[in-house]
């Protein structure tokens, strides 16, 4: 029989490609969205759009009902922990057999910053639910410059980062979702247990990213390297909360120190296919920017 694997964040930038790329390999998805009228995968096969509110645990029983296998993706917040506590209490009790866990590359750093040691507290919520199960420790999405920089992109040409001259592995989510696909539809249990860090084929400085984006875009674009007061104003008047705030600077202040560099291999390794290139998102996504 063919089993149900159920995606939570199913509607965000990670969540939404790995339905689409289970749906194109034939699995059988329950997608959780905040309600089950949610439209977003109405067009794809073998795709069930379910409620499940992280808030309300009420809303879980039909939402794990049927499922085998769970790709646990949570929002970035102060209880993040307490929310992956009540699904993986959640999936023991409704015999989930496999978590696919999505975290973050840095999750098992020590000390750590407040990212990381969330991540790796849930993570330890898993491993002690004795659910099999794989992390995933993905390092910065090539889509943020998509979500958070294509507003002053499009405006004034120009995005904002405290990042100095720091490199980073940026990853396109198209390559996490393909190696949480095949993770997921591995039966044979190579995969349980490992902890996965994934990033792109090359660490890039913000300033190199500025080039290639002018380049893929025909206009100059420019990267403005700020202090960290004035990216902290500039989250403030986008509405950030101060807990989100302050794990943002702590997450600069690591990258100006150079340990978001790092290349691992596990995109090639896993999937078969070489990391998506930034030049390549780029392109890909040149009307985002225009």
């Amino acid at each position: 029989m063919a089993e149900t694997i159920l995606v939570t964040g199913a509607t965000g930038t990670v969540g939404s490609e790995v339905v689409r790329q289970l749906s194109t390999k034939g699995e059988t998805v329950k997608a959780a969205a905040r309600s089950a009228n949610d439209t977003t995968f109405e067009h794809l096969n073998g795709v069930q759009t379910v409620q499940l509110d992280l808030n309300s645990t009420s809303t879980f029983a039909s939402a794990f009902d049927g499922v085998d296998k769970l790709f646990l993706l949570t929002p970035f917040q102060s209880n993040m922990v307490d929310l992956t506590s009540n699904l993986v209490n959640k999936a023991k009790n409704a015999n989930v057999k496999y978590i696919v866990k999505q975290s973050v590359m840095g999750a098992d750093a020590e000390p750590g910053i407040t990212p990381s040691r969330l991540h790796r507290q849930a993570e330890k919520i898993i491993e002690e639910s004795e659910i099999p199960s794989t992390f995933l420790r993905p390092n910065f999405f090539m889509q943020n410059f998509v979500n958070f920089f294509s507003r002053t992109i499009k405006s004034q040409s120009a995005f904002y980062v405290p990042a100095g001259d720091a490199k980073v592995s940026f990853v396109d989510v198209r390559d996490i979702a393909a190696v949480a696909v095949q993770v997921l539809a591995s039966n044979d249990g190579k995969h349980e247990g490992k902890a996965y860090n994934i990033t792109g084929g090359e660490a890039l400085s913000y300033g190199q990213t500025a080039e290639i984006l002018s380049k893929q875009l025909g206009k100059k674009v420019n990267y403005v390297n700020v202090s960290d007061e004035q990216a902290r104003k500039g989250m403030k008047d986008a509405g950030a909360d101060e807990w989100t705030i302050n794990s943002m600077i702590e997450l600069f202040e690591i990258t100006r120190a150079g340990f978001a560099s790092a290349i691992s291999l596990v995109i090639e390794q896993i999937t078969g296919n070489k990391p998506i290139s930034f030049s390549q998102f780029a392109n890909d996504n040149a009307a985002s920017f225009k």
